[in-house]
């Protein structure tokens, strides 16, 4: 039976993650498991592949280079950021159909609380009244995916005017709480586990949560 590890990891320094996200997939390789991490991050800014910025701080935020696709995005207290560790080739799923299962696990989760978006063709994402609520970056290793998206709930946005997000220029952010007045947490994280079980068919899948992490 296939398995799934949902990880609730609250917030996390994103260099600890990125490094044990790269060890990660030899486990999973040992074990053929799923991993799905749900947590934010303190600030910091990353660069994807396609992104050719070479200073170490923008503003007193650091700055790291990963090997995502993409370009440069930020991380912050107040979004939530989904890790997707899955055995794509097993799951039997192309990266181009794994993208649109993760925009349509964040629009069918924000249509819950009454919030219309939509995604756009060859600009991976979502988006609300022609501003950007979550981004995706990913990258394929043996097999497995890496990286996910990253959901603007409540958070200070104003980093984002320090760059490009995501290699445009003439993208603006919104996010969850401009939109509506109360965000229940509690809710918002239901629906997005249970659209991922749905939208990435794991519901005959062996599930477990979890609120820790390490390399095994």
């Amino acid at each position: 039976m296939n398995k799934v590890n949902f990880r609730i990891l609250g917030l996390q320094k994103y260099q600890d993650i990125y490094y044990i996200m790269q060890k990660f997939i030899t486990c999973l390789k040992k074990n053929n498991i799923n991993e799905i991490w749900l947590l934010e991050h303190y600030p910091v800014f990353t660069q994807g592949n396609s992104d050719n910025f070479n200073k170490k701080y923008i503003f007193n935020i650091p700055v790291v280079k990963t090997d995502r696709g993409g370009h440069m995005t930020f991380h912050g207290p107040g979004q939530k950021i989904i890790y997707f560790l899955l055995n794509i080739k097993n799951l039997n799923i192309k990266i181009s159909k794994l993208i649109f299962y993760l925009e349509n696990i964040i629009i069918s989760t924000l249509s819950y609380f009454k919030i219309n978006s939509y995604s756009i063709k060859n600009s991976p994402g979502v988006y609300v009244d022609k501003k950007k609520i979550c981004s995706i970056g990913l990258r394929i290793k043996d097999g497995y995916s890496l990286h996910g998206l990253a959901l603007n709930v409540d958070m200070d946005l104003y980093p984002f005017s320090h760059i490009h997000p995501c290699g445009d220029k003439n993208i603006k952010m919104t996010q969850i709480r401009d939109l509506i007045s109360n965000i229940n947490l509690e809710k918002l994280n239901t629906q997005i586990i249970n659209n991922c079980k749905k939208f990435l068919m794991m519901n005959n899948f062996e599930i477990n949560f979890l609120n820790s992490i390490k390399i095994f």
